[in-house]
C-alpha cells in the first residue's frame, strides 16, 4: 500500500472516530438549545501549514470566537466561531430574549456563549476520553472578538513545531436541519494525534 493511501486510511478512520464524538456532542447541544441545534462533522482534513487558512475559508472578517484548550501532554485547541449576528442570535435564543441591536456585549450574552462552548468541549472530550483511554481536560472557554485567521494561526503553533502538516476537524451547526454560519474548529495537538491513531491501530 502507497504513503498515500495509508494516510488516507488513517484519516478515514480518523473522521469515523471524530464522528462519534461530535454525535454525542450533538445530542448534549440539542438538549442545551432545546432541539434547537444540532451539529455534523463537515471534514477532517491534514493540510500544509502554509494553506490551513486558505483551506478552512477564513479571512479577514472579524468573528466572535469561544476557545478553550485542553490541559496536559494531549493537548489541543477547540475553537467555536460564529459571525455576529449569528452569535447574537444564539445568545439571544438561550436567554430568552429579543436579539439585541448591535454594541457590545453584555456580560451575559457573553455568559451564555462561553457556557456553550463548554457544555460543547465537555461532551466531545468525554466522547474522545473514553475512545483513546485517556483524560482529555478542558480548560475554562473565553470569549473573544478578534480576525479568525490570526486566532487560528496562533492556535496552530504547537503542530508547527511537530512538523509542517496540520489535522483539523471542522464542525458544523445546524438550526431545524438548516446549515449555520457556525463552526467548531479542533486542532488536536502532535501528541493527541498519536494517542488517537494508537487507539485506532489497537481497536483493529
Amino acid at each position: 500500500m502507497s504513503a498515500t493511501s495509508v494516510q488516507s486510511e488513517k484519516l478515514k478512520v480518523l473522521h469515523d472516530l471524530l464522528a462519534a464524538a461530535t454525535h454525542e456532542a450533538s445530542a448534549t447541544m440539542s438538549r442545551w438549545t432545546n432541539g434547537l441545534i444540532s451539529l455534523s462533522l463537515d471534514e477532517v482534513r491534514e493540510l500544509p501549514l502554509e494553506e490551513v487558512i486558505r483551506g478552512l475559508e477564513l479571512d479577514d472578517q472579524l468573528l466572535i470566537m469561544v476557545i478553550l484548550s485542553l490541559e496536559g501532554p494531549l493537548g489541543g485547541e477547540m475553537i467555536l466561531t460564529f459571525d455576529e449576528q449569528n452569535a447574537r442570535q444564539l445568545a439571544a435564543s438561550l436567554l430568552n430574549r429579543p436579539v439585541p441591536p448591535e454594541g457590545e456585549w453584555t456580560e451575559l450574552e457573553k455568559s451564555a456563549l462561553t457556557e456553550t462552548g463548554n457544555i460543547l468541549a465537555c461532551a466531545y472530550m468525554s466522547a474522545l476520553s473514553r475512545l483513546i483511554g485517556e483524560d482529555l481536560m478542558p480548560t475554562a472557554p473565553y470569549f473573544l472578538q478578534d480576525y479568525g485567521a490570526s486566532v487560528i494561526q496562533q492556535a496552530l503553533l504547537p503542530q508547527a513545531m511537530a512538523g509542517d502538516h496540520v489535522l483539523v476537524c471542522r464542525t458544523g451547526f445546524h438550526r431545524h436541519g438548516q446549515e449555520l454560519n457556525w463552526r467548531v474548529l479542533f486542532v488536536p495537538h502532535h501528541a493527541l494525534r498519536e494517542a488517537m491513531e494508537k487507539a485506532i491501530r489497537a481497536s483493529a
